[in-house]
């Protein structure tokens, strides 16, 4: 566990480090869940390639403080995101840096690189929340932004439905018995995230890293055609459509292949990385 904080709010971090370490990995989750939920599969997948991964609850989230699906704002999440990868830089100096986000974390760690100069070695969205596969009710919109000036903290339900998640009935089941896995969601933290996600869209040709984007075309939470969008307008991502895969790859049917292929992707940018050295 590591001990952090941001502006007075306790920020629930570890550390997973394998015996020979080629790079570091920053690993932001989706929203409503927390990083906890990568403990089986994808941190083992990704300390197999030598990669210290370093995970954090987001504000608002998990076991981190802050009111459930609620922050100060969206350059408070990218701030949070600059001080665990500073965290990561000391923990293993001069080594490589990647990022690794699901569904609003891959929201991030695009927009971070589009915001933020910053020396990465690449960066994995999967499923990335650009936008919402599904149109929420006008009412609940209006409501949301006439809220975001008046009362922007209060929370309502996200309208997630937790089938969409995976093809895989026990995975949906330990989503929903999970304590720390909530549907709230304040206009603060809803439309800034929909505001980014469409200006990463738009302002994809200065996407700097080599990034990995995967998106299951079954993806009934977040679009993938929007994905398919950010993907053209960059010369520097890599889009690989599941076919008919659900929200959260690394949880659905073949999620085995899903991160060999992450796996294999920074195996081969970690070679490139120490070749060029």
């Amino acid at each position: 566990m590591l001990d952090l904080q941001y502006k007075n709010i306790p920020i629930n971090a570890w550390y997973a480090r394998p015996k020979i370490v080629r790079g570091s990995i920053v690993l932001v989750h989706g929203f409503g869940e927390h990083s906890g939920r990568y403990m089986e599969g994808v941190i083992p997948r990704l300390l197999e390639e030598n990669l210290a991964v370093l995970s954090y609850d987001n504000i608002g989230h998990g076991k981190s403080g802050g009111k459930r699906g609620h922050c100060p704002n969206y350059s408070s999440l990218l701030e949070l995101l600059d001080n665990i990868i500073a965290k990561a830089r000391l923990l293993n100096p001069n080594k490589p840096i990647f990022l690794y986000g699901h569904s609003m974390g891959g929201n991030l760690v695009l927009n971070y690189d589009l915001r933020i100069k910053s020396d990465l070695a690449g960066i994995v969205a999967t499923s990335p929340y650009l936008k919402l596969a599904f149109a929420p009710p006008k009412w609940k919109m209006i409501l949301g932004k006439l809220m975001l000036k008046i009362i922007p903290s209060i929370t309502m339900s996200s309208g997630l439905n937790p089938q969409h998640i995976s093809r895989i009935d026990q995975e949906v089941e330990k989503y929903i018995a999970d304590p720390l896995v909530h549907d709230r969601v304040s206009p603060m933290y809803s439309f800034p995230i929909m505001e980014a996600g469409e200006w990463a869209i738009q302002n994809a040709d200065k996407l700097r890293t080599k990034t990995l984007i995967l998106h299951g075309t079954g993806d009934k939470i977040i679009d993938y055609r929007a994905t398919e969008k950010l993907h053209n307008n960059s010369n520097s991502t890599e889009l690989h459509l599941i076919e008919g895969g659900y929200h959260e790859l690394h949880k659905d049917v073949g999620s085995k292949n899903t991160l060999d292929m992450i796996g294999i992707w920074l195996r081969n940018r970690l070679d490139l990385f120490y070749t060029l050295k």
